[in-house]
């Protein structure tokens, strides 16, 4: 083989390499910052944005922002100045209060931002890139932040029909009972097209499908209700509100990425966009939210935004240990005086009693002066 030959190989697999690399880096998907509209804590989207892409380190770095806490410190210049271009520069002025949400399956789709109701249509849009599987968001004390998970589902035995029929209702459908069984009905949701949306919840596609949204909805109220008991107290901590939705990978899975797929994904970005109307009205707009699109980077159990809080002892435990410390102190002085005391009396009661043991059995010789003052010869 030539020179030529073993060039041009080299060549091809090098380029085969990158290209590969990029479908890697490429499929991470695309994050959704949602905005209070009356009150902006993001820069306006501009027509031709200037910042493409972000990393999934940059997009945890700009929730704690917005929960106003400071960036991890390994946070690089060039991914400071990404966030700078994305919040708004006022560092008093942050909403405290972060809706995340990772949704599985839906790459790209343009179905996202194309519907006249969705909220993702005035939202900032950048694509996520980077080869990270998972990253964490590292918030500074547990006692200053409330975290709020949206990956508790409901079991089926609570899914009851009563359940379908209010969720079928806030969405403008309607639910019909089967005679077979409890759960096991049709469900009706109207499409923005007016064709309507038929899912059977006798299919376990369909089924896991409405209980994962049904189960983000009572997480999401049981959000709001955390934030009304923590907005009474003196000191209201920041709020993170986060989580997982896997309901369109399964129907993927099951339908493919056409057909019931798009609908159940129409069907999600309604949903969504009247969770965040009641969440900007239950927070009085103090909310941002962070809707990351994507293939699934991390496994099924986890976030690929996981959470770590870490708590630092507070001045009253400190101030706690130290008087714990003298406490301590004093009481091993003590020990130590009192065993002192107790073997030094020991000590002179034995002497005591062998010094008189050995006065009475003495034997009485010549020489002995304890018994005369004259001495014998």
């Amino acid at each position: 083989m030539d020179s030529y030959t073993i060039y041009s190989v080299t060549l091809l697999i090098i380029s085969s390499l990158l290209s590969f690399h990029s479908n890697v880096t490429d499929g991470a998907g695309s994050v959704f910052f949602l905005d209070n509209p009356k009150h902006h804590y993001l820069r306006p989207p501009a027509p031709e944005p200037q910042i493409d892409t972000l990393s999934l380190p940059e997009v945890g770095a700009a929730a704690s922002v917005l929960l106003g806490f400071a960036p991890h410190s390994t946070l690089c210049a060039a991914s400071s100045s990404k966030l700078n271009g994305v919040l708004m520069p006022n560092p008093f002025d942050r909403p405290r209060s972060v809706f995340m949400l990772e949704v599985t399956g839906a790459i790209d789709s343009d179905l996202v931002v194309d519907l006249d109701n969705s909220i993702f249509t005035s939202a900032r849009r950048t694509k996520v890139m980077g080869s990270e599987h998972r990253v964490d968001v590292q918030l500074s004390d547990e006692d200053e932040v409330s975290v709020v998970s949206l990956n508790d589902l409901l079991s089926y035995a609570e899914l009851s029909d009563k359940e379908l029929s209010d969720f079928a209702s806030w969405l403008g459908g309607s639910y019909v009972e089967d005679a077979s069984g409890p759960v096991n009905g049709e469900l009706i949701i109207p499409m923005e097209n007016g064709a309507n949306l038929r899912l059977f919840m006798s299919k376990n596609a369909d089924k896991e499908f409405i209980r994962s949204l049904v189960s983000l909805i009572h997480n999401i109220q049981r959000a709001i209700n955390i934030h009304q008991e923590l907005s009474e107290s003196v000191h209201s901590p920041a709020e993170l509100i986060t989580g997982k939705f896997d309901g369109i990978k399964v129907l993927q899975d099951h339908y493919g990425t056409e057909g019931v797929a798009e609908n159940g994904l129409e069907l999600f970005v309604t949903s969504v966009s009247k969770i965040f109307d009641s969440l900007q009205a239950a927070y009085k707009g103090q909310i941002v939210g962070v809707v990351i699109y994507g293939e699934t980077l991390a496994p099924e159990s986890e976030n690929v935004l996981n959470v770590v809080v870490t708590s630092r002892p507070s001045t009253r435990l400190l101030e706690e240990t130290k008087v714990s410390a003298n406490f301590t102190t004093i009481a091993e002085v003590v020990l130590v005086r009192r065993t002192l005391a107790w073997i030094t009396g020991i000590i002179l009661l034995i002497s005591t009693l062998l010094g008189i043991y050995f006065l009475l059995y003495m034997p009485l010789t010549k020489d002995t002066l304890l018994y005369s003052n004259v001495k014998l010869d």
